[in-house]
């Protein structure tokens, strides 16, 4: 009979498999993984602490002979974001953003690797926001569309574009002005 704290030392074997689409090519270098397809490439590293990481013809296994809840935490961790650069690959993330204001009409203008708001609430400094590499940000008219391959980067992107017309100081039920998500990789907010 165990005792209570060998049955709460209980490790198990936990293998996950990540089917790899013929369109897209993946490659393990150590704990570098590099992610090649039609619509771009994505490239990481993850933290393997005692865990199995390996390609076997069209299929990466990820695990442990006997993991721990921590192991299987970070295989599930890696499994996720294995499977969110295989799908940014083959067709780019799209986030959606909406330009609203009811007191101050301001712009939103792409130069380079910056967005830059002028006449943000009537102020005369413009606010800049930075655009990560490897993100393409659009603006038609009161519509912005971020597209990456990369979906922590495309996500990052159009959290700073809504962030930087955070209002402050202001009684934010009169001033709704800003830049809002509105869709999320097709999804609806």
């Amino acid at each position: 009979m165990l005792s209570s704290w060998e049955e709460f030392k209980m490790k198990k074997e936990i293998f996950v498999e990540i089917e790899i689409p013929n369109e897209v090519e993946l490659s393990i270098e150590g704990n570098k993984v590099s992610v090649e397809g039609p619509e771009g490439k994505n490239k990481r590293a993850f933290n393997l602490n005692n865990l199995i990481f390996e390609k076997r013809g069209n299929k990466i296994i990820i695990g442990n002979k006997k993991a721990t809840k921590i192991e299987k935490k970070n295989i599930n961790t890696i499994s996720a974001h294995l499977k969110n650069m295989i799908k940014g690959s083959q067709k780019k993330f799209e986030y959606k953003l909406k330009i609203c204001f009811s007191h101050f009409p301001f712009t939103v203008e792409v130069k380079e690797k910056e967005a830059i708001i002028k006449n943000f609430l009537g102020e005369k400094v413009n606010r800049i926001c930075r655009i990560p590499e490897g993100v393409e940000v659009k603006v038609d008219k009161q519509n912005i569309v971020v597209i990456s391959t990369d979906k922590e980067l495309a996500g990052q992107a159009a959290a700073n574009l809504e962030r930087v017309t955070k209002i402050k100081k202001r009684d934010q039920r009169v001033f709704q002005d800003g830049i809002y998500i509105t869709s999320k990789d097709g999804k609806q907010i």
